[in-house]
């Protein structure tokens, strides 16, 4: 993997195995709350591991065990709106040149999140933008965006009701109430709950899993599935598709059935 030529100051970004970008939010004091200096790092790690060919699958997960990320950090909000007209534009300025996980919309690979502790408001949204969640046991989820007079702007009003069917959406959406992690699987809107002890462990199973397929394979089939999701099926179906182009040409879509052929696991390049 590419090394990061600048050391992160709000998140660890660590390979925890071969193929594999962990970005961690560092800020536990601040329950893993995101301030304007953080997005901004934020964004530029995501690029990072985005256009790093040796990065297969990007996790996401908080510090500590109490909270996944609390969203948007609030005290340092109050604390630029109060600020001289001078660090607001530096703020605003730097605000522009990010593009928050929640907004994108089309990232290359596979997202996991790897949830610490308790996603509410920010946190569940960003939890919702991942491809897959696997929670720890005592987690809450939960958007109490209405019990504070704003509402869940972070792509929570529209992830929600896409992840979910549309009447538990909604009680979740207009009551603001929490869901345990149980719930959360229950509904599909997780993938798997499991002792904080074992949070870890099941994270790298479900890497081992997916690790099966070719990284490209997975770039291709990620992209198809969601540009897909809002078209009709036959349009979807002969969509055109930048990376299942790639995958076609690639090294690694001769070696799947040459691997096949001779009976044994294939050794994917990732070109």
């Amino acid at each position: 993997m590419e090394q990061l030529d600048w050391t992160p100051e709000y998140f660890l970004y660590e390979t925890t195995r071969p193929h594999v970008a962990q970005i961690t939010i560092n800020r536990p004091e601040v329950r893993n709350a995101i301030n304007t200096p953080a997005h901004k790092e934020w964004s530029d790690l995501l690029d990072h591991a985005a256009s790093d060919d040796d990065v297969w699958i990007v996790v996401v997960t908080g510090m500590g065990d109490k909270a996944f990320c609390a969203g948007r950090d609030l005290k340092y909000l109050s604390r630029i709106q109060h600020a001289s007209q001078e660090e607001k534009r530096a703020d605003d300025d730097l605000m522009k040149t990010v593009v928050k996980l929640i907004e994108r919309f089309d990232y290359p690979k596979p997202l996991i999140a790897k949830v610490n502790g308790v996603a509410l408001g920010g946190g569940f949204e960003v939890a919702m933008a991942c491809d897959l969640v696997i929670a720890a046991d005592h987690v809450e989820f939960g958007l109490p965006e209405p019990r504070r007079g704003i509402y869940a702007g972070g792509g929570g009003v529209h992830r929600l009701p896409r992840q979910v069917p549309l009447k538990l959406a909604m009680e979740y959406l207009l009551t603001g109430k929490s869901m345990t992690a149980i719930r959360a699987v229950e509904i599909g809107i997780i993938n798997q709950v499991v002792p904080y002890s074992e949070l870890d462990q099941a994270v790298d199973t479900l890497i081992d899993e997916i690790m099966l397929g070719a990284p490209l394979s997975l770039q291709a089939t990620k992209q198809a599935a969601m540009r897909g999701l809002d078209r009709p099926l036959g349009e979807a179906f002969y969509g055109d598709y930048p990376a299942v182009r790639a995958m076609m040409e690639s090294d690694d879509a001769r070696e799947g059935p040459r691997a096949f052929a001779e009976k044994r696991r294939p050794e994917w390049k990732g070109r």
